[in-house]
């Protein structure tokens, strides 16, 4: 095994060009040496600033170089298992921005190629990375608040809705869009897998879309019951525009922990009028800055140490499982049962 993991990041867009940054300049013994976006425009802009070897329009061109050992996928979500499946098959190992692929099967085809051809697979829910949450877990298997009863979870975006996000069919909505940052956290927290959801939403900031779009939902809360019997609470949201929102509330037995608030920094200003004011998150790039790191270093760490991927294929499959659950309860207004 090398001592250096030599890296190609596949889409160079807002979320792609993270990675792509801490592959350039923070991440031990893990290079960015070639891009791959079919946009020349994109790929221009992310090479004048990141300065690899080698740069592709076309991902099938990136699986005949030797010198590439492992891919970031950061395309659109369509796309996914066809980049996935050929990287596999050239023996390049796979980090995968969330969602894993569109639906289950296309999971469970990602999964298998990962296996038959021997080549670590892991799926982009940097929460799992980012210290607060890890530390929370920490605690959790020590026992610091007792046996867990109940999480709860809550993401809200602060963006209008790109107009292809208005048709739930191609986005999920909110169930999709965040919330399966939240349905993963839920998960791993747990440590246990979901018996059930119910999910209720409606649209309450683009009333104009109405029409066209009436499926579409803005806001959701979903109840969630696990297999052994813990219960769980998701909160999602497009469109709240006061900020970027993603807190969690751990209650047990014998105490209680809170990862999150909703402010940018740790300041409060007090003025004249009586006001006290706090600066609110603004983005989830700022909030997961050094999560998104960890979550790079450990992709390259578990390669060189051959190690399971903190967060799994099937991790991804889950995921994915429970935004397809979770939706099929809103639209049809009813209890689902999740197969495990």
């Amino acid at each position: 095994m090398t001592n250096r993991i030599n890296v190609c990041l596949i889409g160079t867009g807002r979320a792609g060009m993270i990675h792509g940054r801490n592959f350039s300049r923070s991440i031990d013994q893990g290079k960015l040496i070639a891009l791959c976006d079919p946009s020349k425009e994109n790929l221009t802009q992310a090479q004048a600033e990141l300065n690899c070897d080698y740069l592709y329009t076309d991902y099938r061109d990136v699986m005949k170089n030797p010198e590439i050992d492992a891919v970031i996928i950061v395309t659109p979500t369509i796309y996914h298992k066809e980049i996935a499946l050929a990287a596999a098959a050239s023996k390049k190992h796979i980090l995968c921005e969330k969602p894993l692929a569109m639906n289950e099967e296309e999971c469970v085809e990602i999964i298998t190629a990962a296996e038959e051809h021997q080549i670590k697979l892991q799926v982009g829910f940097m929460r799992r990375f980012d210290a607060s949450f890890q530390e929370a877990k920490l605690a959790i298997e020590a026992g610091a608040i007792g046996e867990v009863v109940l999480v709860k979870s809550l993401t809200h975006g602060p963006s209008n809705p790109k107009p292809w996000m208005f048709d739930i069919h191609q986005s999920n909505g909110p169930i999709g869009e965040v919330n399966s940052h939240d349905l993963d956290t839920l998960r791993w927290l747990t440590g246990s897998e979901v018996k059930s959801i119910y999910a209720i939403g409606g649209n309450y900031r683009s009333p104009e879309v109405r029409d066209e779009f009436p499926d579409y939902y803005d806001t959701v809360a979903m109840t969630i019951h696990f297999s052994d019997g813990k219960l769980g609470m998701v909160d999602g949201a497009q469109y709240v525009q006061y900020g970027y929102d993603a807190r969690t509330e751990v209650l047990g037995t014998k105490g209680s922990i809170l990862i999150g608030d909703q402010s940018k920094h740790k300041i409060t200003i007090a003025t004249s009028d009586g006001k006290l004011t706090k600066p609110a998150m603004h983005s989830w790039t700022y909030l997961f800055k050094d999560a998104y790191v960890a979550e790079d270093q450990a992709f390259i760490d578990c390669i060189l140490s051959d190690t399971s991927p903190l967060c799994t294929g099937e991790d991804g499959l889950m995921a994915v499982k429970l935004v397809k659950a979770g939706l099929t309860s809103l639209l049809e207004n009813r209890i689902v049962e999740v197969d495990n």
